[in-house]
């Protein structure tokens, strides 16, 4: 069974993750900093249910569009891609998995998604999905 992740997971961890643990030339804002109903709508995508069964079916899947949402829909006013690369990492870890890559790759294909054309939605989640499942482990 697959362990959703909530907003205060964002808020207490892969939030909080970000910003004590990744250094980068910009700081991260505040959490309070974020705008209303868009993290709760990146947030609840990947694991809406049509008739109880998953609209995302599987771990993958549902990690791939809460990467692309968290960085294309950009919840707080910065720090997007930082702190989506830590929703990602969390959601996996909750899930007892990790992603055996190397910081520099992953930091690259998250600026790739960033700058992909909108129109190319499907895409860029198919994407998505093969990087993870390249390099997704079991801990």
């Amino acid at each position: 069974m697959i362990k959703e992740i909530s907003i205060q997971d964002i808020e207490h961890i892969a939030f909080e993750l970000a910003r004590q643990h990744l250094s980068f030339d910009e700081p991260i804002p505040d959490y309070t900093t974020r705008f209303p109903n868009i993290l709760e709508s990146c947030v609840a995508m990947p694991f809406m249910r049509i008739g109880g069964k998953y609209l995302y079916k599987n771990l993958i899947d549902q990690a791939s569009v809460l990467m692309y949402l968290m960085v294309k829909n950009h919840p707080f006013q910065n720090g997007n891609k930082r702190i989506a690369v830590s929703t990602l990492l969390y959601f996996l870890l909750n899930n007892k998995k990790w992603l055996k890559t190397d910081a520099r790759d992953l930091y690259n294909f998250t600026v790739w998604l960033a700058q992909s054309p909108s129109v190319l939605k499907d895409e860029t989640i198919a994407a998505i999905q093969r990087y993870i499942d390249n390099y997704i482990v079991t801990l």
